[in-house]
């Protein structure tokens, strides 16, 4: 005889999904696909220097001006930046030059080039150029030597150089040109007598007009002339001859330094008178 079971299951069949022996385990594993991700694109930005391809016109030239501006002001500064070096590079050569020069008791030899550096300076950028070269090598002086080299070079060569080099930046003629530089020469010179006279304690002014009395007086007597000058006379005399002297020195530094600058290339900015232009 069958049992139950058997006549429950022939009479109402199971599902086979509940005869099956449960399992805890997945029958199958899924399999991880990496999913793929697009790197995102990089788009180049305008540059913000140049003008934009899409920008109105008022905004393209509204650009090129800064642009413009921003280079003119590149080259003013380039220019500033130059003019103080080159004043620094002058100065230098003047100064350690009559540094040496006077160390080795050779100024006599290279006296006539100390003012050159201030008078190309002042051709090359103007006056304040001239007078910062000038006060430059003052300094410079002060530093090495003392207040008493410095002084020198300042009332022998400093004054003859910036004022050559101002009045042929202006373009002054050259008779004019020599007249004043002679003048600024004389004066200097009597400052330096007048400074050397306080250093030493002794009145040189009055030491040289004495000499050219004695002088004039002798060769007056020589000739058969019997009078004595007047001190009035002496000091005409030695101011005549103070003139002439620096008028010579003045007239040999226009011509040399007017051929040095034309073999510089600087023969543009000279006005030389029509016998110079022709000899050079």
């Amino acid at each position: 005889m069958p049992s139950p079971s058997t006549l429950l299951h022939h009479f109402h069949p199971l599902p086979s999904s509940l005869l099956q022996r449960p399992s805890f385990f997945p029958t199958s594993i899924p399999t991880l696909t990496p999913s793929r991700t697009t790197s995102p694109t990089l788009v180049p930005r305008p540059s913000l220097a140049a003008p934009r391809a899409y920008a109105s016109p008022a905004e393209r030239r509204l650009s090129s001006t800064h642009q413009k501006s921003d280079s003119d002001g590149e080259d003013e500064s380039y220019q500033k930046t130059l003019r103080l070096v080159e004043c620094a590079m002058f100065a230098s050569v003047s100064g350690l030059a009559y540094f040496l020069s006077n160390s080795l008791a050779i100024e006599n030899y290279f006296g006539c080039f100390f003012p050159l550096p201030i008078v190309i300076s002042s051709m090359r950028w103007g006056l304040s150029a001239g007078r910062k070269t000038m006060v430059a090598t003052v300094i410079l002086l002060l530093t090495l030597a003392g207040p008493v080299k410095a002084l020198t070079y300042l009332l022998m060569h400093g004054i003859v150089g910036f004022v050559m080099g101002s009045l042929w930046r202006l373009e002054i003629s050259w008779p004019l040109s020599i007249l004043l530089t002679t003048i600024a020469r004389a004066v200097g010179a009597c400052g330096y007598v007048l400074v050397s006279s306080i250093l030493i304690r002794e009145n040189i002014l009055s030491l040289i007009t004495v000499n050219i009395h004695a002088s004039i007086t002798y060769v007056l007597q020589a000739l058969g002339v019997y009078t004595i000058p007047t001190m009035q006379a002496i000091y005409i005399i030695f101011g005549v001859l103070l003139l002439l002297n620096c008028g010579f020195l003045v007239f040999l530094l226009h011509i040399l330094y007017a051929i040095f600058l034309t073999k510089l290339g600087m023969r543009d900015s000279l006005r030389l008178p029509s016998w110079m232009d022709k000899a050079i």
